[in-house]
């Protein structure tokens, strides 16, 4: 099965860093669009938005709250642990994809965009490896545009991504809270980014691991 759409940016995104100098941790935030719930999602941030604009009454029915204005940390089911279902699987997908030993901590939330899911990655590697390092790995990376200029629009946000396949990436920092980290920001157009192109994508990774341990 293909992982979702928040998974799949992200181990795009990460695959040549991890190559480079091996990831040990991440935490991710995602700030994910309500197309990633269907049309339902899309007609209830358009009607919510309306409504309130005209005074009327803005009930969810999709969502478990309002989403127009607003943000809601909840996607998917509760687990038993606390986690969302949407949170676990991005945690077991990125270590079947990327490496088992890698360790995953993520917050899914449900932001008021039509389309596009970003992500704020926190990573700790194994090595050192310095944001400059990070930046020239993934602007020569396949299916990632790099977009980081340090003033202000020098970052995607994502509007800009609607309608490409790639994987825009921005903002990338070293940590000085621990060692050997770097921050990034990550967009995609989830709806673009889909089964399709997630099986391509995903099978390519896959099959290069394989192929090293082999």
């Amino acid at each position: 099965a293909n992982p979702n759409c928040s998974t799949a940016q992200m181990v795009v995104a990460l695959k040549p860093l991890h190559d480079a100098a091996k990831i040990k941790r991440v935490v991710v935030s995602t700030y994910q669009s309500v197309s990633g719930a269907g049309k339902e999602g899309m007609d209830e941030l358009f009607e919510q938005s309306r409504n309130i604009f005209v005074g009327d009454s803005a009930d969810p029915k999709k969502f478990t709250k309002q989403i127009a204005f607003n943000v809601i940390p909840h996607i998917d089911v509760f687990l038993d642990d606390g986690y969302t279902k949407e949170e676990w699987k991005m945690v077991v997908e990125t270590k079947k994809i990327l490496d088992p030993k890698i360790k995953l901590t993520a917050t899914c939330v449900r932001v008021p965009v039509f389309v596009g899911h970003s992500e704020a990655l926190n990573i700790e590697f194994e090595e050192e490896i310095s944001a400059k390092q990070a930046q020239k790995l993934l602007r020569e990376a396949p299916g990632i545009m790099l977009v980081d200029k340090r003033e202000d629009g020098g970052y995607v946000t994502p509007i800009e991504c609607v309608g490409d396949y790639a994987t825009f990436i921005s903002r990338v920092r070293e940590d000085p809270t621990v060692d050997n980290g770097l921050v990034l920001w990550c967009v995609s157009d989830n709806l673009r980014k889909g089964a399709a192109l997630n099986a391509v994508q995903i099978a390519e990774l896959l099959g290069r691991r394989h192929l090293k341990k082999g």
